[in-house]
């Protein structure tokens, strides 16, 4: 049931399949073992850049093609929906119009995108997705009447992903559910469900000739297969993906802006989680964001704890002073480069290789 359930793409790891379990336990008990504002915000994020980086290594890890405009069909999955409620008012029907919508949209211009660029050298399709990631971001500054402008838009959800709605009248193992805490698990759910429908994508006949491709792109057409309409599925499939991790985002933050969503720094983490994870596995998307984010989101908590236990050396209380804290997520950014070059799913099956 398991093997099927995984596509028979198991972790073949039992450090890996332990991490795995601990995270899928911990981000399904997140709001009644972590309570907090910051903890379920860290939660939700590790969910919504689950979704968004296993949709960009599709591309990248499965197919070899390296693409700077992922963002951009991140953006309108979140304007979408923001757009939708804005001008439809609170409503499942508003959100449903604002995802079709924004679906679809995304699967015009990737598709667009795709057959116009994918012809190209992999280093000049990425200067042209570069660029029209930079031109759709400018667009969405300027169209303010639709999108906010810089200011972005803020809107209502449906009464039940409302945080004042509470179902029950008593808390459940003391915590209160609210219309905010089943927004997170509405994430939750189609996180896990997304994920399942990419490992099923990557593990079919159709995600073996992505890997063909991505190994030897002449071998494989010169067996027959049309190299540009697997590339240009594959482009479309991963920005639906990153869609709906858009979506979901709009969902959870009820706001969305140009920074929030369409920014390039998104894009550089999702390359850094790539990295972190490995590319060419969907566990790869899964525990470099939880490895990421959570240091992204805590390491200045951390440092400002061993600063103040080192305030007796001056030189090293300084050294690891919150403000510093980017240096340091460099710098582990550069030992997880270093001691795990094919990233952590990659040495852990590495090494689980060898032991067998």
């Amino acid at each position: 049931m398991l093997n099927r359930l995984l596509s028979g793409d198991l972790p073949r790891s039992r450090v890996l399949a332990v991490m795995l379990l601990a995270i899928f336990a911990g981000l399904a008990l997140a709001p009644f073992l972590f309570p907090g504002v910051k903890a379920l915000n860290v939660a939700a994020k590790v969910l919504i850049f689950v979704v968004l980086v296993a949709s960009f290594d599709l591309l990248l890890g499965y197919t070899g093609i390296v693409s700077f405009a992922h963002t951009m069909f991140f953006g309108i999955g979140a304007y979408g929906v923001a757009i939708a409620s804005t001008r439809l008012g609170a409503g499942w029907g508003a959100l449903a119009a604002g995802l079709g919508g924004a679906l679809a949209v995304s699967l015009l211009l990737s598709l667009a995108v795709g057959l116009f660029s994918l012809r190209v050298r992999a280093i000049f399709f990425a200067m042209i997705t570069l660029a029209v990631a930079a031109a759709f971001q400018t667009l969405a500054s300027q169209l303010s009447d639709w999108t906010g402008g810089e200011d972005g838009l803020t809107f209502r959800m449906p009464e039940w992903l409302s945080p004042s709605f509470e179902p029950f009248e008593n808390e459940i193992f003391g915590v209160t559910i609210d219309g905010k805490i089943l927004s997170y698990y509405l994430l939750f759910v189609l996180a896990v469900a997304l994920v399942l429908m990419l490992l099923r994508i990557v593990n079919s006949p159709f995600g073996r000739v992505l890997q063909a491709i991505r190994e030897n792109e002449f071998r494989a057409e010169a067996i027959g297969y049309r190299v540009v309409v697997y590339r240009t599925t594959s482009s479309v499939l991963s920005a639906l993906f990153a869609c709906v991790a858009g979506a979901m985002l709009a969902v959870w933050l009820r706001y969305n802006g140009p920074d929030t969503s369409l920014s390039f720094e998104i894009m550089m983490d999702c390359l850094l989680i790539v990295v972190i994870g490995g590319m060419g596995t969907v566990y790869g998307a899964v525990v470099g964001s939880v490895v990421f984010l959570i240091a992204q989101s805590y390491l200045q908590d951390l440092l400002r704890l061993a600063s103040e236990a080192a305030s007796s050396l001056p030189w090293l209380a300084a050294l690891l002073s919150p403000d510093r804290w980017l240096l340091w997520l460099g710098l582990l950014f550069v030992l997880s480069v270093y001691y795990f070059p094919t990233g952590v799913v990659g040495r852990l099956r590495a090494a689980a290789a060898r032991k067998a």
